[in-house]
């Protein structure tokens, strides 16, 4: 009985991790421009945004409809 709750309890969680790693990837833009002498460092995204971190400590956050620049941010 406890070998059969052990199987079953094993299968429920590789039946959890199938189903919570196969959801559907995000959204991701298919090109980003970013401005003249600008380097991406790290990239995130919201529901109607996305942002841009660069080398020179600052954080373009761009409109995920149009790709237009929205917002610079200065890390100081």
């Amino acid at each position: 009985m406890l070998t059969a709750t052990m199987i079953f309890g094993l299968l429920v969680v590789i039946g959890l991790l199938v189903i919570r790693f196969s959801n559907k990837s995000p959204d991701l833009p298919a090109s980003i421009t970013l401005p003249d002498g600008e380097k991406a460092v790290t990239f995130t995204q919201g529901p109607d945004w996305y942002a841009v971190v660069t080398q020179e400590d600052v954080i373009l956050i761009f409109d995920r409809m149009t790709g237009e620049l929205r917002q610079r941010v200065t890390i100081e």
